[in-house]
């Protein structure tokens, strides 16, 4: 018979009653051995009675360490001690890449193609005539990066923020504003890597629904009510779907907004490459918007380098929490961005990129159309496409040495779908791999005159 934990017991050990005390005590004493693998957790309600909190915040406590692999089971049959390692890390990102050595077509991960990034040597060389190089001055952005950047920024803004690629900047944003049990309402489908920031502190997640001009205003409104911490969306090119939130859009949503306090994060992770302007909410609220423009898609991922703006007393709280490790950005990688962003050359680079990003899109689009398979053109370095099951799609391309990337890994609720990498398709392989795409959809495969 298995053990169960004596609930008076555990409850005595618990001196925070928080979400975040009672998942910390609970993991300690897992991992302490003190709670053995295998034995069964008290039942939900039963150890709230005991701490004087709702059973949510037990249930929220579980959840946590459910998605560490350190407890298992729901319902009925209970909660049990499955693991006693506690690791935090962001599962939904790393299982991207795990698809096996069989692979042929690596369509999983929407990266720019290293031949049609900037040649980064006269920057490199422009950022180490930084006039602070070597300096610890703990500073949020360099001069020169602020002044070539505060002309093209979407808003007018009091203060900006240089952070270590645009992931880092958001980390640092949900690590510093938000709490265990703090809602968040946050686009469906958004970026994998967010779901995984908003797990790990154990927000609560508020799935977004979104059409092809951005989230839904109706939706955002009634999440409204619950009276939410943060709302999080992509102004533009969005990660999952290439769609961009429109003028009108982001209108409608600054009047859903406006008799609300939820602060509001804008994530621009194309940046550069969209072809679609950013219509940022700052312009309505400049006292609770964060804006992240990233650059390392348009200008080099090794330069791991983004900048966030906000109200001067919301970068200084953000910039105390960087204290805790690397305190600024390299002023080498922020001066060779400056110096890029006005740079000629490399302005027209980034034009041609998104021009031959165009066309292979188009290319892939125009070859699924062949087959019967008709999509929107968007924006983007990848090509969403609907399909009926999503791990029917998956098994499907993986047997015929193909990885994409499955909708569930970015998205909570809403219709199954894969998403497929265009910025690096081997076109040599083109008809075959849209033969593959097809079939996978659940759709049955038309030929036409043209194959």
């Amino acid at each position: 018979m298995t053990q169960t934990v004596d609930v008076e017991w555990l409850s005595q050990q618990i001196v925070d009653a928080s979400v975040k005390g009672i998942t910390l005590t609970a993991s300690s004493l897992i991992r302490d051995g003190e709670i053995a693998v295998g034995m069964q957790m008290p039942a939900v309600r039963e150890l709230a009675e005991r701490l004087g909190v709702s059973p949510a915040t037990v249930s929220a406590a579980w959840a946590q360490l459910k998605k560490q692999k350190v407890l298992a089971g729901k319902g009925r049959s209970g909660v049990w001690v499955c693991g006693n390692s506690v690791l935090p890390r962001p599962i939904r990102f790393e299982k991207i890449g795990n698809y096996g050595e069989n692979i042929r077509a690596a369509l999983a991960m929407a990266s720019p193609d290293p031949a049609l990034l900037p040649d980064l040597k006269r920057a490199i060389h422009a950022g180490i005539a930084s006039p602070e190089l070597n300096s610890y001055q703990r500073e949020a952005i360099s001069p020169q990066l602020q002044a070539a950047i505060s002309p093209r920024w979407p808003y007018p803004a009091e203060a900006w923020l240089a952070t270590d690629g645009g992931f880092d900047a958001m980390n640092l944003i949900v690590q510093t504003l938000l709490s265990p049990g703090d809602r968040v309402v946050i686009e469906d489908p958004t970026a994998t890597r967010l779901l995984d920031m908003l797990e790990n502190i154990g927000a609560e997640i508020l799935p977004l629904p979104c059409d092809d001009q951005g989230p839904l205003p109706t939706a955002l409104a009634a999440y409204l009510q619950k009276s939410p911490a943060m709302f999080i969306y992509q102004p533009r090119t969005h990660s999952a779907t290439g769609y961009s939130v429109t003028q009108r859009r982001s209108a409608e949503l600054a009047r859903v907004l406006a008799n609300s306090t939820t602060m509001i994060v804008e994530d621009d992770g194309i940046g550069d490459l969209s072809r679609w302007p950013a219509w940022s909410l700052g312009f309505h609220f400049p006292e609770r918007v964060i804006h992240v423009h990233s650059f390392s898609k348009a200008y080099g991922p090794d330069l791991r380098l983004a900048a966030l703006s906000a109200t001067a007393d919301m970068v200084k709280r953000l910039q105390s929490w960087r204290n805790f490790g690397v305190s600024w950005t390299s002023r080498i990688l922020q001066d060779a961005v400056a110096w890029m962003l006005t740079d000629e050359a490399t302005q027209q680079s980034i034009q041609q990129a998104k021009t031959v990003y165009a066309q292979r899109r188009q290319q892939l689009l125009a070859a699924l159309a062949k087959r019967g398979l008709v999509l929107e053109e968007r924006d983007g370095l990848s090509v969403q496409i609907p399909v009926e099951s999503e791990q029917y799609a998956m098994i499907t391309l993986a047997a015929r040495g193909i990885a994409v990337l499955p909708g569930e890994r970015c998205c909570l609720n809403g219709e199954p779908f894969i998403r497929v990498s265009a910025s690096l398709l081997p076109f040599d392989q083109l008809e075959s791999i849209a033969d593959a795409l097809v079939i996978a959809s659940g759709r049955e495969l038309k030929a036409s005159p043209d194959l």
